[in-house]
């Protein structure tokens, strides 16, 4: 694991199946905001939404962050009422929807590069979103140049550039920041790992393997396992 980062070291000078009839409603957990959406706007809905809630692409549905790992992947970005938040590899924005409901009072960034998924995106957005949410097309870390420094950062795909991707959020992320990276393979979770303590971040990585009870015809209910996915998290100590 030599040389993942090489050149890139930061200095830390400075330091259910369906969804509920009502998704704006009092169904989850309820946002820090009392309600309220940026500047006063709408009430925000509740955090939780269900994995079909998000139009995403046929025939390739079913491809998003699951509930369990956002759930868990939520937990460890650290978020904060007024949070900036970059979600690099947007896909269907089920990531920074949520988060967005977290950070009500924040800014979140959803950076997507593939023109297929953007429609998807953006059309989620307008229906989800509490009002700060902004779709960024671009592949990152080009797509970063002029967004704000991040609180928090989520990378739900690289495109291939991982530890490119690892420095720059690394080099921008603010005090105490947190980036939160999301891998199928053993292989790129601990690739990720190992850059991120080159890197000067605290790091930890955990393994979400959940499975979801399915009713059968008789009505007794088994479990159907869903993939494992590694969570790896860095954060700044200072």
């Amino acid at each position: 694991m030599d040389n993942l980062c090489e050149g890139a070291r930061v200095s830390q000078a400075h330091p259910h199946p369906s969804p509920p009839p009502n998704l704006g409603g009092g169904n989850g957990v309820p946002s820090p905001c009392q309600g309220e959406g940026q500047d006063g706007g709408p009430p925000t809905r509740a955090l939780g939404l269900p994995d079909d809630a998000f139009e995403q692409r046929r025939p390739l549905r079913g491809q998003i962050t699951k509930r369990e790992v956002r759930a868990v992947s939520l937990y460890s970005l650290g978020l904060r009422p007024g949070s900036v938040v970059w979600d690099i590899g947007a896909g269907t924005g089920s990531v920074a929807l949520e988060a967005a409901v977290i950070a009500c009072q924040g800014k979140v960034f959803a950076i997507e590069r593939d023109p297929e998924s953007l429609p998807l995106l953006e059309r989620n957005v307008a229906r989800y979103s509490p009002g700060n949410v902004t779709v960024v097309p671009g592949e990152a870390p080009a797509a970063l140049a002029g967004l704000p420094d991040p609180d928090s950062a989520f990378i739900g795909g690289s495109g291939g550039k991982l530890a490119e991707l690892l420095a720059a959020v690394a080099q921008r992320l603010k005090p105490q920041g947190r980036v939160v990276v999301n891998l199928a393979a053993l292989e790129r979770a601990q690739e990720a790992y190992h850059c991120l303590k080159e890197l000067g971040l605290a790091t930890e990585l955990v393994m979400v393997h959940s499975a979801r009870g399915k009713e059968m015809p008789d009505g007794a209910v088994r479990l159907e396992s869903l993939n494992p996915v590694f969570v790896v998290t860095g954060w700044r100590r200072e």
